[in-house]
């Protein structure tokens, strides 16, 4: 039985006595209720949390601060949520947001931080709620400069415009913290005249594509291409909506249509639509013939570049990579690739080499993250460990995603246990944290906990009903073991009424029909899910339904196409030693 559901049985005889002494209790509860906080507590709380802080235990900070809210102090309150914040402890945080906002209702960034948190504990209301104050705080405002001299404005004539730019400096704020789906629903409570803006328009496309709804993404570029059939940004929007749903002429067509208007950005555009579709020569071509028409000689060296990694030639990629760092265009991400080829060629030593001159770069995370797990392949845990450490100790404001990484790390190398207890201690530190639920839920499956790994993203699910990440989360996992496939289905389906072009959804609800019988059908979903993210994952489930099929040859092409983009990839590996034992 499913623990949420689960029941205490009461025989009706034992009813009569305890309820009796409720309701006589009930009765009994005259006793004045507990008297507020006096500003000594408060004050008492405040230091406590000061000095709590100060030693670096984070939860404790937290939740005397949050306490402390009750008095009257907004800039205690302000305070609060900051700390809670930074902090990650997310109870606090909305505790603190709660009442921040509540002291100081027509605080703009009262409004921003209580959204924010209102997001991350997915209760998306509050989350619109507050947007849509912050939006109404920003309209009367005013103007930040006066219209133009003679205008005959009014003096609120720049509202809107101001109004639409803070909300595009809120939704950047949120899109740090938080998933684009929520923030996606959060916004359909945007105010007029705001939320016909073109920019507004324009932004809400670029979130919807973000969030894998290419049917709305359409829809407000259309909106915003009304006002103005020039919109550039409109129409890579649409460009782009058309290539999450797989009409790769529409998406050319509008791309051209963006070069009829500026030559150079909507050239760069339709590079960029032709390798979102895997036509790499095209959009090679297209590059190269931007040359001398005022796009600098280094930027279309870094698109041929990328294009060239992304694609999986890693012999042009390590050329143009090395060239733009000889000519003094490269940068801290040009290093970092051409790390990551050294490691996809198999040379590891020389990949940690350049790795480790980038451990105090801008990419120090990612850089010292792919080190550990050099690291840890060839069983020099300590210093896999201590690299990861050291850059915590210096920046503790990365310590939650640090013990993500460290617990993830650790479970691909076999200690999965490790792992669990690494996102146990971190629970102690951030309580109720979804993300740390989340992970702790994926490392139980993988280290083949199935049950609980599947008890824990139910009852992620009652905290977060509606949460797509979490219904295809727990749907893949139900198909993946074969276990409620037609729950698993509806689980997956209702994710992708949120999410409509989800290449992890596409991706589940492909496996679930490949896992009730129906490979055929499951080679179609698969296909569209890899044509929008070319991962190797999805790519060892399209093939082995092409296998299943009767398909190995197209199979044999789909698994070589994807070893030569990520050739360390352990599921298609897996897959592969399943299908072709020989296969090098």
């Amino acid at each position: 039985m499913d623990p949420i559901n689960r029941r205490i049985q009461v025989p009706a005889a034992g009813l009569a006595l305890p309820l009796a002494l409720l309701l006589a209790a009930g009765c009994a509860s005259t006793t004045p209720r507990k008297a507020p906080p006096s500003a000594a507590d408060l004050s008492a709380l405040t230091v406590s949390a000061e000095v709590a802080l100060k030693r670096g235990d984070c939860r404790e900070a937290s939740e005397n601060y949050a306490k402390a809210t009750a008095g009257p102090d907004v800039k205690l309150a302000r305070r609060a949520t900051e700390v809670a914040l930074a902090c990650e402890d997310l109870p606090a945080g909305w505790t603190a947001a709660n009442r921040w906002r509540t002291l100081a209702p027509a605080d703009r960034e009262a409004n921003a931080l209580y959204a924010m948190v209102a997001l991350k504990l997915y209760r998306l209301p509050e989350a619109r709620s507050a947007i849509a104050d912050y939006c109404r705080l920003d309209l009367q405002m005013g103007p930040q400069t006066p219209a133009p001299a003679g205008a005959g404005a009014s003096p609120k004539a720049n509202t809107p415009d101001r109004a639409v730019r803070g909300l595009a400096d809120l939704v950047s704020l949120l899109l740090e913290e938080t998933d684009p789906s929520a923030i996606l629903a959060a916004t359909s409570a945007v105010p007029e005249p705001i939320a016909n803006a073109p920019r507004t328009l324009t932004l809400l496309g670029e979130l919807a594509l973000a969030a894998y709804d290419g049917p709305r993404a359409e829809s407000y570029a259309r909106r915003a291409l009304e006002q103005d059939p020039k919109d550039l940004a409109a129409m890579r929007v649409l460009g782009r909506a058309y290539v999450l749903s797989g009409d790769a002429a529409q998406a050319i067509a509008t791309a051209r249509g963006a070069i009829a208007v500026d030559k150079v950005r909507g050239g760069l555009e339709l590079a960029e639509i032709l390798a979102s579709l895997d036509r790499v020569e095209e959009a090679h071509q297209q590059l190269e013939s931007l040359r001398g028409s005022g796009v600098p000689a280094a930027e279309l060296d870094r698109r041929l570049a990328l294009l060239a990694f992304q694609s999986g030639d890693l012999k042009e990629a390590r050329q143009r990579f090395s060239a733009l760092l000889a000519s003094g265009e490269g940068s801290d991400a040009a290093q970092l690739y051409l790390a990551d080829i050294a490691a996809r060629d198999g040379d590891p030593e020389r990949a940690i080499a350049e790795y480790r001159r980038l451990y105090d770069s801008t990419v120090a995370l990612p850089a010292r993250s792919r080190s550990a797990a050099l690291l840890l392949n060839r069983k020099a845990r300590a210093e896999a460990l201590t690299l990861l450490d050291d850059y915590a100790t210096e920046h503790p404001e990365d310590e939650l995603a640090l013990t993500l990484t460290k617990a993830h790390l650790l479970a691909d190398h076999g200690e999965a246990d490790a792992g669990l207890a690494l996102l146990g201690a971190a629970l102690e530190r951030h309580p109720q944290h979804p993300s740390i639920e989340y992970d702790r839920a994926v490392i139980l499956e993988q280290a083949g906990h199935v049950h609980e790994s599947v008890t824990a993203l139910e009852q992620l699910l009652t905290q977060r009903p509606d949460d797509p990440t979490i219904e295809n989360a727990l749907g893949y996992t139900l198909a993946d073991h074969s276990l409620e496939l037609p729950r698993a289905e509806g689980l997956i389906k209702r994710a992708l009424t949120v999410m409509p072009d989800s290449p992890a959804a596409l991706d589940s609800l492909g496996w679930v029909h490949f896992r009730r019988g129906d490979a055929r059908g499951a080679a179609g979903m698969l296909e569209r899910a890899y044509a929008i993210d070319h991962d190797a994952e999805i790519a060892a489930h399209w093939g082995e339904a092409l296998w299943v099929s009767g398909e190995q040859g197209e199979a044999r092409k789909v698994w070589a196409a994807a070893l030569a983009r990520e050739p360390d990839s352990r599921p298609l590996k897996a897959t592969l030693a399943r299908f072709i034992p020989d296969a090098h």
